[in-house]
């Protein structure tokens, strides 16, 4: 067993006075201006570029009269200007809202309703359905094209240009909101998880009063960010990076052969990725271990690991791995499975791994009461990264967020050591490489098709991806439609990766007495014989 005195920090970079996102640039700009802070395929942005380029668009946002709180989007792929919007808006007392670029004009036109976002950030790929979902707005955002003409000049580097480099004031508490990232739930809208400062230094701060080494970024460190910065897994990556002082390396969106060049190129040091690209990485018939002799770390978390894989990993990369375990409710990582845990053979492979020092792990069954080691239940975490709340929603944050506690919908057990144990999920969300799919917004809009009368979606096992998502599909009397008919018909109305893979028509759909459908009753044939019962 690893005890929290173990793992001990051997040499890292700690700036216990940064304590906000905006002093996170401003000290490091003062104190390694010329230091890469972004790399982006050909391009690099110094820490001093990156803190002037954010400066002025921090005075941007003021001169359109953004009030403090303002929400900001940001729809585009994964660049340098994401920096200059995250730490922008922070000086700028706004809060970054990011979007997936992967949604329907649908999904795309909640969120900015939702949040009533003042401006927009966004790129030309983006921009006609932008334009489109602006337009049905009542209250439409400013529009800032990434790279077209914006204001008076070609893109955000001249809008920028339009307003001075000085610096801000540096102000903004702990608690202040910094974020609002939208994840989906049972009803079928996304849900604007609004997270505040503490959100990016708490666990930081949590190893090192420890002096744990589970996640740790030292000196001269390229750190590759694998997950998006629409997931919280992405931005609080790139905040721990920047906390410290490191370089960033931003792929446009994940190609996982461009992403073993890159590594070696780059002679990146530290990746945080999910499991379904390390497989991907692995599968790529050029990489060879030269690909990845500079890591000496990967953290992976999104999604279980297999063992197989892991294995596969440590034999092939060989470095250091760490797992982490979180949701966005709860600022990202709450637990951590640190690399001394990460042995061939181990039982403890199949843990999530242990709470980071002040953070606390409880499993509760159905009516509350704290369960035993060993006992299946609800995990439930308390964190003080922890969000603020759903934003606009005052009852979905009471039941999510109770007494300090998140109630993550997770099932599973803790064992004797205080290791946590993840064997299911109570709200039927399927992960499909690192991003969840909640059945009822599938559902709903399988439902649409003429022909369905009702569908039930769940999570079957995926090599590759770790889950796939597929439907169950009730037709109506007289009425049919093949399964590729029903995919092309998805396509626009739900994102991509929320399409059904695999279909199973049925007579009707297996329910409770309450009308409620049984959707462990559909998935259980898929998962006979695993452990698990995610993947």
């Amino acid at each position: 067993m690893t005890s929290p005195s173990q793992g001990v920090r051997q040499v890292s970079l700690y700036y216990p006075k940064l304590r906000t996102l905006q002093q996170t640039i401003a000290f490091h700009a003062a104190e390694r201006p010329d230091h890469p802070a972004v790399l982006c395929e050909d391009r690099s942005v110094t820490y001093a570029e990156l803190h002037r380029r954010s400066n002025r668009t921090a005075h941007g946002l003021q001169a359109l009269g953004l009030a403090p709180g303002a929400r900001v989007a940001f729809l585009a792929k994964e660049s340098e200007h994401y920096y200059d919007v995250l730490f922008g808006a922070a000086k700028a007392g706004a809060v970054l809202v990011p979007i997936n670029w992967r949604l329907a004009a649908g999904e795309v036109r909640h969120i900015l309703g939702d949040s009533g976002t003042a401006v927009l950030f966004v790129e030309d790929e983006f921009l006609p359905a932008a334009q489109q979902v602006v337009a049905e707005l009542t209250e439409a955002p400013v529009i800032v094209r990434l790279d077209g003409p914006a204001g008076p000049g070609t893109g955000l580097p001249d809008w920028q240009r339009a307003f001075p480099d000085a610096d801000i004031d540096e102000g903004g508490a702990w608690d202040d909101p910094v974020a609002q990232l939208y994840t989906s739930g049972t009803t079928g809208l996304p849900k604007g998880v609004v997270l505040a400062q503490r959100s990016f230094f708490a666990v930081r701060d949590a190893m090192e009063s420890k002096g744990l080494d589970w996640i740790d970024l030292r000196p001269g460190d390229v750190s590759l960010i694998g997950i998006p910065g629409f997931h919280v897994g992405g931005i609080w990556w790139a905040a721990q990076g920047f906390n410290a002082g490191v370089t960033i390396v931003s792929m446009r969106m994940f190609v996982s052969s461009s992403a073993v060049d890159l590594i070696r190129d780059a002679g990146v040091t530290i990746a945080c990725v999910v499991p379904a690209m390390l497989q991907m990485m692995l599968a790529e018939p050029r990489a060879t271990s030269a690909h990845f002799a500079s890591l000496r770390k990967v953290v992976y978390g999104g999604s279980p690991i297999s063992e197989t894989l892991l294995k596969q990993c440590l034999d092939e990369i060989g470095c250091e791995f760490a797992q982490i375990y979180g949701l966005t409710e709860t600022g990202n990582t709450a637990v951590c499975l640190p690399p001394a845990e990460h042995v061939a053979g181990s039982p403890r492979l199949r843990a999530a791994g242990r709470p980071y020092p002040g953070i606390e792990v409880k499993v509760i069954d159905s009516v509350g009461r704290i369960l035993p080691p060993g006992e299946i239940g609800e995990i439930c975490l308390r964190s003080p990264a922890a969000m603020l709340e759903y934003w606009a929603l005052p009852e979905a944050t009471a039941e999510t967020l109770v007494d300090g506690w998140v109630h993550t919908g997770d099932a599973g057990h803790l064992d004797e050591d205080g290791f946590v144990f993840v064997s299911d999920r109570i709200k039927d969300t399927v992960i499909v490489a690192g991003e969840n799919v909640y059945p009822a917004e599938v559902e709903s809009a399988l439902a649409k098709h003429p022909a369905v009368a009702e569908a039930a979606v769940v999570g079957i096992p995926h090599e590759r991806w770790g889950e796939a998502v597929h439907a169950f599909v009730v037709f109506r009397p007289g009425r049919t439609a093949t399964p590729r008919e029903l995919m092309l018909f998805l396509r626009g109305e739900i994102a991509d990766f929320k399409v059904p893979t695999s279909y199973d028509v049925i007579g009707s759909l297996p329910r409770n007495p309450s009308g409620k459908i049984l959707r462990r009753s559909l998935r259980d044939r898929f998962w006979a014989g695993r452990v698990r019962q995610v993947n």
